[in-house]
């Protein structure tokens, strides 16, 4: 069932490319950005997370933390955000059980992949509470990031 604004945001514990586990509970307290991506090292996906990684001023200005999340292993993880230098923190949804959760996950993807992440983006209040969703079809769409920053804002 599709997450939309006004739910609970599913908790979840992901462990993060450092190894460490990082739990949803943790940030009570604080907004939140938890964005889906496909896969590490892909085209669209450094771009995006690049876009977040040099506007993560604009993020903290508006009281957020940015998660990012894929089914990428921790290990192409931990690669991935030593390479472009990411600011924020990369957890790995191997198992796919949060991406499900959050209903952003393609059964079938491209090249006959199965169970990839779907490109989307969270906004999570202090409390919890789902305050923007957006979940896209298409993975070589953006997020609509101008909303996202919208939605932070009202909260504060």
């Amino acid at each position: 069932m599709a997450i939309k604004a006004g739910d609970k945001a599913p908790v979840f514990t992901l462990r993060d490319s450092d190894k460490n586990e990082v739990s949803l509970e943790g940030y009570k307290g604080k907004n939140v950005v938890l964005l889906f991506f496909p896969l590490a090292f892909t085209g669209v996906c450094t771009t995006e997370l690049c876009a977040m990684r040099d506007d993560i001023g604009t993020y903290e200005g508006l009281n957020a933390e940015v998660l990012a999340v894929s089914v990428d292993s921790l290990f192409t993880l931990e690669k991935f955000k030593a390479e472009q230098n990411f600011n924020f923190p990369l957890l790995s949804d191997f198992n796919k059980e949060v991406s499900r959760a959050y209903d952003a996950l393609y059964e079938d993807f491209v090249l006959d992949m199965k169970g990839v992440s779907k490109r989307s983006a969270f906004v999570i209040d202090k409390e919890g509470t789902v305050r923007y969703a957006e979940v896209l079809e298409s993975a070589g769409d953006l997020p609509n990031f101008e909303v996202v920053k919208e939605t932070l804002a009202s909260l504060n």
